[in-house]
């Protein structure tokens, strides 16, 4: 019985874990340059989204995943209003393959993480008196598939853990 126990025991420390520890709002800052008097504006906004996707090592097996947004909304030459947040998860990932690791943190967590985001930047927004901007759906394995291809066309190799843009 102790010869499987510890046979139990051997296999079980070479068995991956991947578990969310936390998602937080890690920043947010919001901007009306132009109230009031761009309320007055009867035009709908032109709207301008930018995402990125970063990651980082915080101790052995802990990465943290940001996910952040830059979304600008104009009327003519005028910002309505600017709204930047990042939203951060806590993953911890233990005896993943390296073959496997980057795509986790492109794909898995940044879609458990974005739709907090998203959350957190409808109501900021709705709190102005705005109606809220819904950001939509990422595909973030399309926007992953895009970034290795583009790395592998240009001959550049993004060693895991470190910051990765797109």
């Amino acid at each position: 019985m102790a010869d499987n126990t510890n046979a139990a025991g051997a296999a079980g420390a070479q068995t991956p874990v991947f578990q969310l520890q936390r998602v937080y709002l890690k920043d947010a800052s919001l901007e009306l340059p132009h109230a009031p008097q761009i309320f007055l504006e009867q035009e709908a906004p032109q709207v301008d989204v930018q995402l990125e996707v970063t990651h980082e090592k915080v101790l052995d097996g802990i990465y943290e995943v940001i996910v952040r947004v830059t979304t600008t909304a104009k009327i003519k030459d005028k910002v309505l209003f600017l709204v930047e947040a990042k939203q951060g998860g806590i993953f911890e990932m233990r005896g993943i393959p390296n073959e496997q690791f980057d795509a986790i943190v492109g794909i898995v967590c940044p879609g458990i993480v974005y739709p907090y985001l998203r959350a957190n930047i409808a109501d900021l927004i709705n709190r102005t008196g705005l109606p809220p901007i819904h950001l939509a759906e990422i595909n973030f394995e399309a926007m992953y598939q895009q970034r290795v291809a583009q790395q592998q066309g240009a001959g550049l190799i993004v060693p895991p853990g470190t910051a990765t843009k797109q």
